[in-house]
């Protein structure tokens, strides 16, 4: 997550994660730490981040070593909006691509195991409703042989346990 900074119209910048005002060498360094700064004006909200960030190349500039090499600020210059529009649409093409490519193994992963396990657990269903169908047909046909012991369709035996106790004393 980026570090916060607001710049308030006093140009004074303040840090909301250390509660404190900052320079921008004090921003330099964050960004030297390896941190990510993101610089919003405390009155109309706009990101200033990459103009604060430029301030900072210039500033430390003038201190004397150049920060960045004058052959690359030509270029930089030359190219600016069309090479950062075809970079930019080289990066994002790329991200898409991976995104895609990495959503479809997740949905394959996740999809795999579990759609054969609905599809075994749908076939088991179908077949016990239609074993339950014969069964509830079968007592609503002939009531009197659910209770004989019979055996009817798909090998099932329809006796009840009362009835096999009441054919089980009967037979004592």
């Amino acid at each position: 997550m980026a570090r916060r900074i607001k710049r308030y119209d006093n140009r004074k910048l303040y840090d909301t994660e250390t509660s404190e005002y900052v320079s921008l060498g004090d921003i330099a360094e964050l960004v030297r730490q390896g941190n990510t700064v993101e610089v919003v004006d405390k009155a109309t909200g706009e990101d200033i981040t990459a103009q604060t960030l430029t301030q900072i190349i210039l500033e430390e500039g003038k201190k004397g070593s150049p920060v960045i090499p004058s052959g690359l600020l030509h270029t930089l210059l030359r190219r600016s909006s069309k090479a950062l529009d075809t970079g930019l649409d080289q990066i994002r093409s790329t991200v898409d691509g991976l995104v895609e490519r990495s959503l479809g193994q997740l949905k394959q992963v996740v999809q795999g195991p579990r759609r054969q396990e609905l599809d075994d657990l749908r076939r088991q269903l179908r077949h016990l409703e239609r074993r339950l169908s014969v069964l509830l047909d079968d007592l609503d046909d002939s009531p009197s042989e659910a209770s004989d012991g019979q055996r009817h369709p798909q090998g099932i035996s329809e006796q009840t346990p009362a009835a096999e106790s009441h054919s089980a004393s009967s037979q004592d």
